[in-house]
C-alpha cells in the first residue's frame, strides 16, 4: 500500500491528515512540498472547484472536482492543468483539502464530516502529479 492509499484509508476512518504531496499537477493551488490538511468530507456537499482526496480508476489523487453528476452519485476529478482523471463514485471521495500551507480553503470546513479532535496525523505523500 502506497503513501496516498494509507492517507486515504486514515481519512476514510475519520482522521484529519497533514501531509506534503509532490508533483506539479495542482500548481499554483498546491506546489510540491506544500503542507496540506485533508479532512473527511460529506460527498453530498461537494462543489466544482473543491480539492479532494479521491480514488479514480484505482489511483488516489489530491485533485479538483471538475464536474458533478448527482443523478448518478458521481464526481469528475481533474488536475489543475486540464487533465481529466475520470469519474468516480461519491463513496470514493475520502476527504477535502481544508488548508494549504496553513491557509484555509474558503468554504471547505462546512463540508467536513465531524471527527475526533485528536485524530491529527502527519505523513509525507508521494506525487499527486498523475
Amino acid at each position: 500500500m502506497g503513501k496516498m492509499e494509507m492517507i486515504a484509508a486514515r481519512v476514510a476512518e475519520g482522521a484529519t491528515v497533514d501531509f506534503r504531496p509532490s508533483g506539479s499537477s495542482m500548481v499554483p493551488l498546491i506546489r510540491s512540498g506544500d503542507l496540506v490538511t485533508v479532512a473527511p468530507v460529506d460527498p453530498a456537499r461537494l462543489e466544482v472547484g473543491d480539492i479532494v482526496l479521491a480514488r479514480v480508476a484505482g489511483t488516489v489523487y489530491l485533485h479538483l472536482v471538475s464536474a458533478l453528476d448527482p443523478a448518478r452519485g458521481r464526481v469528475q476529478i481533474s488536475n489543475n492543468r486540464g487533465r481529466i482523471n475520470g469519474w468516480t463514485g461519491r463513496e470514493r471521495v475520502f476527504g477535502i483539502c481544508v488548508a494549504v500551507k496553513g491557509d484555509h480553503r474558503p468554504g471547505a470546513m462546512a463540508k467536513v464530516v465531524a471527527h475526533e479532535p485528536d485524530s491529527q496525523a502527519s505523513d509525507r505523500a508521494p506525487s499527486s502529479d498523475q
